[in-house]
């Protein structure tokens, strides 16, 4: 199966410092998937929190998210939500 690959805006109203950050990496975590952020061409490990901060990722900034595993599109449709609107559905 191939991965699942997602262009996202973010619009959590900070971006992705540290609180959402974690945030998305603990949901990450959940998954099977491996999953991969990017930003202006730098891919990082979305399971890692380190690698997330890195990418320093603000509000309206265009990433891509991706995901490889058997939860792959599942995966990829709540972290691109979790970016969108800032909840966790």
């Amino acid at each position: 199966m191939a991965a699942t690959r997602k262009k996202v805006t973010v619009r959590q109203k900070y971006g992705l410092h540290a609180r959402p950050a974690a945030s998305f990496v603990k949901l990450a975590r959940k998954f099977e998937a491996e999953i991969i952020l990017e930003k202006n061409s730098e891919r990082v490990d979305g399971k890692s929190i380190m690698g997330v901060m890195m990418l320093a990722i603000s509000r309206g900034e265009t990433v891509y998210l991706e995901a490889d595993g058997p939860d792959g599109e599942r995966a990829c449709e709540q972290l691109k939500s979790f970016l969108e609107n800032g909840t966790l559905d």
